[in-house]
């Protein structure tokens, strides 16, 4: 184990129960629809939700094979944090836990949302996994339905996964991710947050009207997935996208924004706003990001992209 990678030592499955989120969704037969109850209640479930809205604590994979508990041996993969087994048909979910988790809310960086998104996908592959599982829920390794083993006791850091990947196929971040998993989280994401800035300022609507624009756009984004994301999913993600766009664009925030930006540029030459150089020479072609709400660099890159 590469000492400079590994996460503290920890009991597994206490860990698992000390970060579900505060009210999971639960069930006993995903067939039949899901529920949500506080932690102490869902925990009574044979399945639960293992990551909250705005945190990955754990990439769990979904083996439908049999022997699945020790496949990851089999084909070099890194030993799971826990296997959760079904008894009839050995057929269970490999779970592995982050000791740095990777923020998913709207506020968080895409750059780690990304590498997570890679790691993820390069571990599927490697373990042969269905690409079709969400992650919403996973089989409770708290449950005595199933057949439970902790197997490496250290948390992973992404970097310490990746020693056993190849990444190489998601190096370019041009690319989209593969429409599965957090790929499909990465995709939506981005491409709701991105329409978000710019929709938000036409006319400035009110909540509720803004909310049912914004769940309608993520939903049309997920009908575009070969394996679309829970319905539940698409909304929760519109929501948090909604309601931080809506806080941090509000008009009187937008307002306040341009004026800072407006203080920052001070007097250049001898005049406000940038007019003029500093050397007295050419007008300045004005400063459009300061209208749009972004830097110079990133007014440049959209529009080089056609986004503006």
């Amino acid at each position: 184990m590469p000492q400079h990678l590994a996460g503290c030592q920890h009991e597994p499955t206490h860990f698992f129960e000390e970060h579900l989120p505060d009210k999971p969704y639960f069930t006993d037969n995903p067939f039949l629809g899901l529920q949500i109850r506080k932690k102490t209640e869902a925990l009574k479930a044979r399945y639960i939700q293992a990551n909250g809205p705005t945190h990955l604590y754990w990439l769990i994979f979904d083996l439908d094979l049999c022997g699945a508990a020790l496949h990851w041996d089999h084909v070099g993969a890194p030993a799971p944090n826990i296997t959760v087994k079904n008894p009839e048909n050995g057929h269970a979910h490999l779970i592995y836990g982050l000791v740095v988790p990777v923020r998913t809310a709207p506020d968080g960086k895409s750059t780690p949302l990304r590498y997570a998104a890679s790691v993820e996908n390069a571990l599927r592959e490697k373990l042969g996994a269905d690409p079709g599982y969400s992650g919403l829920i996973c089989k409770n390794p708290l449950h005595s339905h199933w057949h439970v083993k902790e197997w490496e006791t250290h948390l992973y850091s992404l970097d310490w996964l990746a020693d056993y990947l190849d990444l190489s196929p998601y190096a370019d971040k041009r690319k989209r991710m593969p429409e599965y998993g957090l790929g499909r989280n990465c995709t939506l994401f981005e491409r709701l947050r991105l329409w978000s800035y710019r929709a938000i300022r036409q006319g400035w609507p009110e909540y509720d009207q803004w909310l049912r624009a914004v769940e309608q756009r993520a939903a049309g984004y997920n009908t575009q997935f070969q394996n679309p994301l829970q319905a539940n999913e698409v909304k929760h993600t519109a929501k948090s996208v909604g309601r931080w766009v809506y806080r941090e664009f509000s008009p009187e925030g937008f307002s306040l924004w341009q004026s800072k930006q407006g203080r920052k540029g001070g007097k250049i030459g001898g005049k406000i706003g940038g007019k003029i150089s500093k050397g007295g020479g050419r007008p300045s072609l004005g400063e459009p990001w300061i209208e749009l709400g972004i830097s110079r660099a990133t007014y440049f890159r959209r529009k080089k992209a056609g986004l503006i």
